[in-house]
C-alpha cells in the first residue's frame, strides 16, 4: 500500500473540484463519544458552500433516523452499509434504502443470535453494544466503548467467531460489527448516490472525498482517490486492507475540521 501523505499537500486545484464529503462518525467526528460544536459547524459550513455531506457509519438504524432528521447532513448510511436514510424536510418524509428485504433481515437477526451467544461465552470481557436494541441488520460487539478495551488478540478472536459462522465482520474503533451478506459502507453509498442523488459515483469518485479512522473504513479508503484519514487512524493502520491518500495532522474532531477548512479554503 502507498504511504499516506500529509493533508496539507493535497493540491488546491484538486480540492476545489470536490462536490461532497462522506464521513465516518465515531472517532472521526467524535471525541470520547461526543460530537462537538466544531464538527457540527464544519458540516454546516460545507453544506452552505454547496457540498453534499453524508455520514457513513457503523451506528444503528435508530441513530441514523435521528441523524438524518436533525444533523446538518443530506443523508446517512448506517450499520456498515445495511441501510441508508434521507430525510426530505419539505415533504416530511423519510426515505429508506435497505440492502435486504424485511423478511430476510428478520431471518438474519435470528442467525446472529447464535453468533452473539458464542462470542459472549468465549470472551467474557466483550459485551453486546449498548446501541444493539436500535439495530435492524447487524450485531455489534463492544470491545472498547463501555467495556475495558480488549487486546488485539481478543478482537481478532471476535472476528474469527463471526467468520466461523459464515458472517462478515468489520472492526471499528470501538466495536466489531458482524452481519450476513456481502454489502459494506461503499456498496450502500454508491446505491444511495445513484437512487437519491442521480450520481454515478464510479464515474465521479474523484469529485468526492471520504474521511475516517478505522479498518471498517477500508472499502471507502480504497475507492476514493482522495480519501482522508484523521491522524488517529495511524494506530489501526496495520489492520486496514486499504489506506487513504491523505492523513490529517490532528486527531478525531479536529482532524475532520482540518479537512473541512482545507475544502472550504478552495471553494
Amino acid at each position: 500500500m502507498k504511504p499516506m501523505r500529509p493533508l496539507a499537500e493535497w493540491s488546491i486545484e484538486s480540492r476545489a473540484a470536490v462536490a461532497g464529503v462522506f464521513t465516518d462518525i465515531d472517532d472521526t467526528l467524535t471525541v470520547d463519544g461526543r460530537v462537538g460544536a466544531s464538527a457540527f459547524r464544519a458540516m454546516e459550513q460545507l453544506r452552505e458552500a454547496g457540498l453534499l455531506v453524508v455520514p457513513v457509519t457503523g451506528r444503528p438504524a435508530g441513530w441514523c433516523d435521528m441523524i438524518a432528521r436533525t444533523w446538518p447532513v443530506d443523508a446517512v448510511v448506517g450499520e456498515n452499509g445495511a441501510l441508508a436514510f434521507r430525510y426530505v424536510s419539505g415533504e416530511r418524509q423519510m426515505l429508506r434504502l435497505y440492502a435486504d428485504a424485511e423478511e430476510l433481515r428478520r431471518t438474519k437477526r435470528q442467525r446472529l443470535a447464535a453468533v452473539r451467544d458464542a462470542i459472549l461465552a468465549q470472551l467474557p470481557g466483550a459485551a453486546v453494544s449498548a446501541d444493539q436494541p436500535y439495530r435492524e441488520c447487524d450485531l455489534a460487539i463492544d470491545f472498547a466503548e463501555d467495556v475495558v478495551r480488549l487486546d488485539d488478540a481478543s478482537i481478532e478472536r471476535i472476528v474469527a467467531i463471526f467468520q466461523a459462522h459464515g458472517a462478515t465482520a468489520r472492526i471499528s474503533s470501538i466495536h466489531v460489527n458482524g452481519w450476513f451478506g456481502d454489502y459494506d459502507k461503499l456498496s450502500m453509498t454508491r446505491r444511495l448516490m445513484h437512487e437519491e442523488f442521480g450520481e454515478d459515483l464510479d464515474a465521479a469518485k474523484s469529485r468526492f472525498t471520504f474521511v475516517g479512522d478505522s479498518p471498517n473504513d477500508a472499502p471507502m479508503f480504497g475507492y476514493f482517490p482522495n480519501a482522508v484519514g484523521v491522524a488517529n487512524l495511524t494506530g489501526q493502520a496495520h489492520l486496514c486492507t486499504a489506506l487513504p491518500a491523505w492523513i490529517s495532522r490532528a486527531e478525531r474532531t479536529a482532524g475532520f475540521v482540518e479537512l473541512a477548512e482545507a475544502l472550504l479554503g478552495s471553494h
